[in-house]
């Protein structure tokens, strides 16, 4: 028998049956970061974008920055806003900029249903 014969024969009995086990893990690793992880984060995504296409005039927002306004205009360009801080003080802002969560906040601590 010749020595690459023998090479081939050894590498051949070594890796038979050595895969499944670590195929499992593999896929069970990924399972769990796709529903404990990639979900989720899709989903809050997803609300994210559905609240911002909703915002309309009048609406109590507060920013990413912490800032607290009422939305006083929507533009025409459908990404920003005007934003009443203060009686008579605007800012323009991206519609991006509007935090879920922090607006619920203000929200729910004011007794507000919206």
């Amino acid at each position: 028998m010749s020595t690459l014969n023998l090479v081939l024969a050894m590498a051949g009995q070594g890796s038979a049956g050595g895969g499944g086990p670590q195929l499992i893990i593999m896929l069970g690793i990924i399972v769990v970061f796709y529903f404990f992880m990639i979900r989720p984060q899709a989903k809050k995504a997803k609300e994210q974008k559905g609240f911002i296409a909703n915002l309309q005039k009048g609406d109590k927002i507060v920013t990413i920055a912490g800032i607290h306004g009422t939305i006083n205009k929507i533009n025409e360009d459908g990404t920003t806003i005007m934003v009443e801080t203060n009686p008579g003080i605007y800012l323009k802002m991206e519609k991006s900029s509007i935090s879920l969560e922090w607006t619920k906040a203000l929200h729910k601590a004011n007794g507000e249903t919206k």
